[in-house]
């Protein structure tokens, strides 16, 4: 059981055509993503979802405040260790699809594991998510052959493969017809019912209704909805 906490963050980006030069992306704030809760973040693009989820996923270092894994700060180790803290306790789903031409489905899935010596003991889980998310038949096939949708579970499969403490989706239903919406929002329910502690940050509204925990953010503000 992992637990992620953000004290007092903020970012912002220089842009000329701002006031001031830069532009508020994450408007100071705290934020605390427990074990076993879903925690749903719904906001317009632009809004500074994607950008509050690079902070806390160890991939973008905040102007102010500190991200902490179970006590450790993630930017005030080194870049070594926080990528080895990442690769094995954190899962992300990025919003831009990425896997790797040269592997087939099954192999890309498998990635994570394949780094960490552990593709053999990870192999039947490989094979349950592809399952779950429909592109069991999809095994062998290269990635250009996919759709966006399904490119986009393969994705989702490959974040969950090493069974992380801390999951961090960024719109991971973007591509998805209704049927697999409804399969990928029940899965990360499923996922944060077992220990995981789940982030899903969307434009989809009605993933808040898989939620534990709903904000909605505006010009970089994150506001609590009860």
């Amino acid at each position: 059981m992992m637990e992620l906490r953000a004290e007092k963050i903020s970012q912002d980006f220089l842009r000329y055509s701002a006031k001031d030069g830069y532009f508020i992306a994450v408007q100071e704030t705290d934020f605390c993503l427990a074990a076993g809760t879903l925690t749903v973040v719904t906001g317009r693009s632009g809004s500074g979802k994607s950008t509050l989820l690079h902070i806390l996923g160890g991939l973008m270092k905040p102007v102010t405040g500190r991200v902490l894994v179970d006590d450790v700060d993630l930017y005030a180790v080194g870049e070594d260790a926080r990528t080895r803290l990442r690769s094995r306790h954190i899962g992300i789903v990025p919003q831009r699809l990425m896997s790797l031409a040269s592997l087939s489905v099954r192999e890309n899935i498998l990635l994570p594991t394949l780094l960490a010596g552990e593709a053999e003991k990870f192999a039947p889980r490989a094979d349950e998510l592809m399952e779950r998310l429909g592109i069991r038949k999809l095994a062998a096939v290269a990635p250009s052959e996919l759709s966006g949708g399904e490119q986009r579970r393969v994705t989702i499969a490959r974040a969950l493969m090493m069974q992380p403490g801390i999951l961090l989706a960024d719109e991971p239903t973007g591509d998805l017809d209704e049927e697999n919406t409804q399969s990928v929002l029940s899965l990360l329910r499923e996922t944060a019912d077992a220990g995981t502690a789940v982030l899903l940050v969307t434009h989809e509204s009605e993933a808040r209704n898989y939620a534990d925990i709903y904000y909605t953010m505006e010009a970089g503000k994150l506001e609590r909805n009860t």
